[in-house]
């Protein structure tokens, strides 16, 4: 299981910029995918060889100051129960004021590890003067600069430091998939219709379903276990913000699969919250089947699939290769149909070709459509390979690693899709020296 970090403090202390400055620290080293990250709220991180999920819990915060108090309360408590540890974040040009003070209170209560990050101290007196925090009852501050970096390297040394070991997973080699979505879109009654006993209570209280649970399923010769982000909500004292906490709860459940089945609620539309469940499971190299469920409820005229299918597919772009299923819980329409595909899914995620079969596949389609030449250099790919990892993952090498471009990794891998059946399942091409 990944570890979740989440930023909190009150506005404008620079949350979004710490966010964004670990985030990047790693893309800009680490993360070969095409595309950029569709949203500021949720990202994957590692430091030292430690992998996390990084939360800034601001960007969901709008409105005046009254009802700042509230969201932030809200966005803290619920940071506070889902993460692992937390980075609390204040602003030193402004010294410490009641609304810090009030997170600090909020904070104590918590039985996680809390590590005060006191911003903007980009020169020696505001590092000093950092030094008045310690009256909110920290033993250590962590004075850095979001802005330039400084500062950082130490907080995150610390914070991955009080990470547990990672737990192998259960090694029963059952395929996972889990049930992903919106509040509402039907992934509780999508179970209960599958397994044929109400295990789950479904309700129409949008977050009724809390921790994972699991299912041992096997029946039309399937043997897998279903996950739904599951069970009985306890009743906390926050009134949860309901689409934060979705995509909160996603996270894990994610992480913890090899495909996901992302319920879409046709009724809704591919909106922007499922869209950042998509591109969580994208980013997290997970198998995606995409069901788009109560399409009993939607007005149709003949094109009606065709359009819908259309427009998830341009707002996924450009990882299109994904199967999408319309069905019906409430009918029990296509709803093993949907099953099956998630099969065949996991199918291609655990598929490997031999080096060989690659070569042989790939080099003429290479050398029929060489890179583009750069300031008169001539790129030559060698030899490829897939690399020995969960998911499909090729290694091309070449003499100039340097001047290969997203166009062309794009390239290979509509090539490799086209070739191989990889449906559902995102890849990553690497260019190393020969």
């Amino acid at each position: 299981m990944g570890n979740i970090i989440a930023i909190v403090g009150r506005p404008n202390v620079g949350k979004s910029t710490l966010f964004n400055r670990i985030i990047q620290k790693r893309e800009a080293i680490v993360d070969p995918t095409s595309g950029v990250t569709r949203d500021r709220h949720y990202g994957k991180a590692d430091w030292n060889g430690k992998d996390f999920t990084l939360i800034d819990t601001g960007g969901y915060i709008e409105g005046s100051e009254d009802v700042f108090q509230k969201e932030i309360d809200k966005q803290v408590a619920l940071a506070i129960e889902e993460a692992d540890a937390i980075i609390f974040m204040v602003d030193v040009s402004e010294g410490v004021t009641g609304m810090d003070t009030e997170v600090a209170k909020l904070l104590r209560r918590a039985n996680k590890p809390v590590f005060l990050a006191v911003n903007k101290a980009d020169n020696g007196d505001r590092v000093t003067a950092a030094v008045e925090f310690y009256a909110m009852g920290y033993e250590t501050l962590y004075p850095v600069s979001a802005i330039n970096g400084s500062g950082t390297g130490e907080l995150l040394d610390a914070l991955v430091a009080v990470f547990p070991e990672q737990e192998p997973e259960p090694e029963d080699g059952l395929p996972r998939f889990a049930v992903v979505g919106r509040p509402n879109a039907g992934k509780s009654s999508f179970i209960n219709a599958l397994i044929g006993k109400e295990r789950y209570i479904v309700t129409d209280v949008a977050g009724t379903t809390r921790d994972s649970i699991d299912t041992v399923y096997n029946r039309f010769g399937f043997d897998f276990k279903l996950v739904d982000t599951a069970g009985i909500r306890r009743k906390s004292k926050v009134k949860e913000d309901i689409e934060f906490y979705s995509v909160m709860r996603s996270v894990r459940t994610i992480e913890n699969s090899d495909v996901c089945l992302l319920m879409v609620d046709a009724t809704r539309g591919f909106d922007g919250q499922v869209q950042n469940i998509f591109w969580l499971a994208h980013r997290n190299n997970k198998g995606i089947v995409i069901l788009v469920n109560k399409w009993d409820l939607v007005e149709k005229d003949t094109h009606s699939t065709k359009h819908f299918e259309q427009d998830i597919r341009s707002k996924i772009a450009p990882f299109t290769d994904v199967p999408i299923i319309f069905v019906s819980v409430h009918n029990k329409q296509r709803i093993l149909k949907a099953l099956e595909i998630a099969v065949k899914v996991y199918e291609n995620r655990s598929r490997r070709i031999p080096t060989r079969k690659l070569n042989d596949l790939m080099l003429p389609i290479i050398e029929h459509n060489p890179p583009p030449a750069i300031k008169g250099k001539y790129v030559k790919i060698k030899f490829c390979t897939q690399l020995p990892t969960p998911y499909p993952q090729f290694a091309f090498f070449c003499n100039l690693p340097q001047y290969l471009k997203d166009p062309y990794r794009r390239f290979l891998e509509n090539k490799l899709r086209e070739q191989m059946d990889f449906t559902g399942v995102p890849m990553t091409i690497f260019f190393r020296k020969k």
